[in-house]
């Protein structure tokens, strides 16, 4: 049996106290408290409408709380944009990567950040070392496939686009990945991949933020697990800590159902 993994006695990396955030009178978070320590996986785990993609908003600096506070490494802080975030080491990989399909891999990889070589009104993009740059990141995290800087991200696997994001995040120093359903549209050996380049990060010491709704690909690499249902943190445990079965009834309302036949047998035994 797997035994719990103890809550981190270290300062967390990313902590919200009672964040909540409303939309037009709408609730779409309620008082959610979270920590996101160095070297740990957070698997935020919920179904479709249950926040998660709120949430990653706000971590990632797309929303501002309406309520509550965030800290980074012990101090408050206040994102006012996506770059704010960024600036504190905090990167988010999108579902489909976030990469661009007419771009080539070296110029994808580096975005916004674009080697030159000359100078002034004479600089030009570097693309030879843009492309051997981001070849040799995404082959240090599995992909070999993948061999020339100058083909064009759209030529790429689902697997080999998350794996050009995530590099592109590693190399860029960042301390908190958040990926967001890195494994909803992959075959088993892409997932699985992907999976493995997750625990790869968390041997870096980068704090991973694993969204999904699939429970087997959480309890494969997640060290602390929150379950979300309509903007509230419904559990909140550590690895052992509950079954694939308990986490998946949870996730579908079980526990409610279970709480309303246990009610009606108490109520046709006092008949």
């Amino acid at each position: 049996m797997n035994q719990p993994t103890p809550p981190a006695a270290t300062t967390p990396i990313l902590r919200l106290a009672d964040v909540s955030k409303t939309f037009v009178g709408t609730n779409a978070l309620q008082d959610i408290s979270l920590e996101v320590h160095a070297g740990q996986v957070l698997c935020l785990l919920g179904d479709n409408g249950a926040g998660k993609s709120t949430l990653i908003k706000i971590l990632s600096g797309f929303h501002a709380p309406t309520t509550g506070t965030m800290e980074v490494d012990g101090e408050p802080v206040v994102f006012k944009s996506p770059r704010d975030a960024s600036d504190r080491g905090i990167a988010t990989v999108h579902q489909f990567g976030g990469t661009f399909p007419l771009m080539s891999v070296g110029r994808s990889f580096w975005v916004g950040v674009e080697p030159s070589k000359g100078r002034g009104p004479l600089k030009w993009f570097d693309k030879k070392f843009a492309g051997e740059v981001a070849v040799r990141e995404m082959r240090s995290l599995g992909i070999t496939r993948v061999t020339d800087g100058n083909r064009l991200v759209g030529s790429l696997s689902g697997g080999e686009r998350q794996t050009l994001a995530i590099a592109r995040a590693v190399y860029f120093g960042a301390k908190v990945l958040i990926l967001d359903e890195p494994t909803a549209a992959l075959g088993v050996k892409e997932a699985s991949h992907v999976l493995r380049i997750i625990m790869q990060a968390r041997a870096k010491g980068i704090a991973v933020v694993f969204v999904t709704h699939n429970v087997l690909h959480a309890m494969m690499v997640g060290d602390h697990f929150a379950v979300l249902i309509h903007g509230r943190k419904a559990d909140d445990f550590h690895k052992g800590e509950r079954t694939r079965e308990q986490i998946t009834d949870l996730m579908a309302g079980g526990e409610a159902m279970a709480e309303l036949e246990a009610e009606l047998d108490k109520l046709q035994a006092g008949a």
